[in-house]
């Protein structure tokens, strides 16, 4: 599968779920037993671990072995994140990476908190959300929507990192045999606004 058919892909798929999302069933008894031998998932998903968030329902009702997810709060690019995405990339041969944060984030919210009102976050948490600060900063008094426009450019953001810190994916994605496309799932609607490259 191609990068294009990929994308192409999931957004068929979450017009399914926006459309009927009753309708996205899988028979996953038959698909585990298909897997058994091996995964060759065609995506590739870095989102957050918001429990609204569910990316293989938003997508239409994928099955087993089709997106290779990775989630944390704040869909945050860490090492563990970014060397998830490399294998999935390199090893299991994805053709198309997603970093998706979703509307009404809380982790982008207490960041943006940490940035706008000085909060201080006990525990990890405060470390967690270290990566998006610069992002929340960027954003201060550019958008009537705080959050909302950091949760976009975290996304944005997320994805730029990847090419700048992995040369296997730099590689991989100017050999064209993958690509990064950044994304924000509103939890209301169902929908996934795709976030072109201007």
């Amino acid at each position: 599968m191609t990068p294009k058919q990929a994308l192409s892909k999931l957004r068929e798929g979450n017009r399914r779920f926006v459309e009927d999302a009753n309708a996205c069933a899988s028979n996953l008894a038959h698909r585990r037993e298909e897997l058994a031998g091996g995964q060759h998932p065609w995506a590739i998903v870095l989102t957050c671990s918001d429990s609204r968030v569910t990316p293989e329902l938003i997508f239409g009702g994928v099955t087993l072995g089709e997106l290779f997810v990775i989630r944390n709060a704040g869909n945050v690019l860490d090492t563990s994140a970014l060397g998830t995405i490399e294998y999935g990339a390199e090893h299991l041969h994805a053709p198309l990476i997603v970093v998706m944060g979703h509307k009404k984030c809380g982790a982008v919210a207490a960041a943006c908190d940490v940035v706008q009102k000085g909060t201080e976050l006990d525990g990890s948490i405060g470390k967690m959300v270290q990566p998006i600060l610069p992002v929340a900063l960027a954003a201060l008094f550019k958008s009537e929507d705080f959050v909302g426009q950091t949760v976009r450019n975290n996304a944005v953001s997320g994805a730029a990192r990847i090419m700048r810190e992995s040369p296997i994916v730099a590689h991989l994605v100017e050999e064209g045999k993958v690509r990064i496309v950044p994304a924000v799932y509103d939890i209301e609607t169902g929908e996934v606004e795709f976030i072109s490259k201007a």
